[in-house]
């Protein structure tokens, strides 16, 4: 029998290139609601993908079959770098076990390679507790304005951990630029996976710096929310989220945005979204009442400011919120209620410091902290 060795060769390598996936970011955890959650992650090569899902336990995670739940489109399941897998049917206030799996496919040849997986043999399971609206007591970090300082945000992430910390919310601008995936995660998004966001969710709210660079495009891809855009509301515990994403803040026409920018009419949109959230029945039973946005509606002329001025504010005032967390400017202030402005007070965190926020039924306590862990100062509302 004449063996084709330049066939066999080809074929040779086409299999070992199919066989090679490694899982190169994450997991971390996006959209975690009462009765859902999404794990995010990234690969080298193409790759189908899944989450084995396991009770809180600590029976090993090899102890029986565990369910598979797929990342698919239109029937098919999604062959990619990129893999948001979304588990359905959850319990309210419940923890879970986790662990994820990547195939590689060579979607040409209809070949699958290797797989690639998260530990369970030689450590815990990552886990991750679905939120709960009926929790009486919550804790939760803002940072905001990091731009790449990982030793920042190590610094000021030391008491984010799973079950300490309920939430993540980072308020903008923790990149520079969005040119590629690689700065994305290497600016903050890997470190934070590595401290605490492969068990602790992080909710998003967009900074103007993440509009700039060829991925901004994509990143509502990497940040997926329960609305499907990059502003959102959700509850915890007594507390009803407000997420707002500010835009940019000079004038669209401005040279930087090569032509290609359109928040005045994004910002309008969001207004028009925003006159129905504040009827919502989460919003109006809610103790408190929380906005998160990058740039803040006061201290500046600039055009991105004066918009959400006009757009956002005349509807939060009278709206019974507690409290609006901005960033931006890189300088810490607080703004008590202005009559004729806003109603509600307004904190400017500082791009070196932390808030950490706990809530209970009966008081809502802020402390800022800077990058030693010292308490510069605080509020209770």
């Amino acid at each position: 029998m004449r063996i084709n060795f330049v066939f066999l060769f080809c074929l040779l390598s086409c299999y070992s290139i199919a066989q090679d996936v490694k899982i190169t970011h994450g997991p971390y955890l996006q959209n975690v609601g009462e009765q859902e959650a999404t794990i995010v992650w990234t690969t080298d090569n193409d790759a189908i993908s899944w989450v084995e899902l396991a009770p809180a336990g600590d029976d090993s995670f090899y102890a029986k079959e565990r369910r598979q739940y797929f990342q698919t489109k239109d029937g098919n399941r999604v062959v990619s770098k990129l893999h948001k897998v979304t588990i359905p049917g959850l319990e309210r206030g419940t923890e879970y076990r986790y662990r994820i799996f990547s195939r590689a496919v060579m979607v040409d040849k209809l070949m699958y390679g290797d797989v690639a997986s998260s530990n369970v043999y030689g450590k815990k399971p990552l886990r991750f507790t679905t939120l709960d609206s009926k929790k009486s007591e919550i804790s939760f970090v803002i940072l905001n304005d990091i731009h790449g300082r990982n030793d920042d945000l190590v610094a000021l992430s030391q008491n984010v951990k799973y079950g300490a910390t309920g939430l993540m919310i980072f308020n903008g601008d923790m990149a520079n630029y969005m040119n590629d995936e690689q700065q994305f995660f290497s600016a903050f998004m890997d470190k934070s996976v590595e401290l605490f966001a492969a068990e602790v969710p992080v909710f998003y709210a967009r900074g103007n710096h993440e509009t700039r660079g060829l991925l901004n495009r994509s990143f509502s891809d990497y940040f997926p929310t329960n609305s499907g855009k990059l502003y959102y509301t959700f509850r915890q515990g007594p507390v009803h989220f407000i997420v707002l994403d500010s835009g940019e803040d000079k004038p669209d026409s401005d040279i930087e945005y090569h032509g290609l920018a359109q928040f005045d009419a994004y910002r309008t949109e969001q207004q028009e979204w925003l006159k129905k959230e504040l009827q919502s029945e989460s919003f109006r039973t809610a103790p408190y009442k929380v906005v998160i946005m990058h740039i803040p509606p006061v201290e500046s002329d600039w055009h991105g400011s004066l918009d959400i001025q006009r757009k956002f504010l005349p509807l939060l005032n009278n709206a019974g919120i507690t409290i609006m967390f901005c960033g931006h400017t890189h300088l810490y202030k607080y703004f008590e209620p202005n009559a004729g402005l806003h109603d509600f007070p307004i904190l400017i965190n500082a791009h070196n410091t932390s808030l950490e926020v706990k809530v209970t039924k009966n008081e809502m306590s802020i402390k800022r902290k800077d990058t030693s862990g010292k308490e510069m100062n605080g509020f209770v509302m």
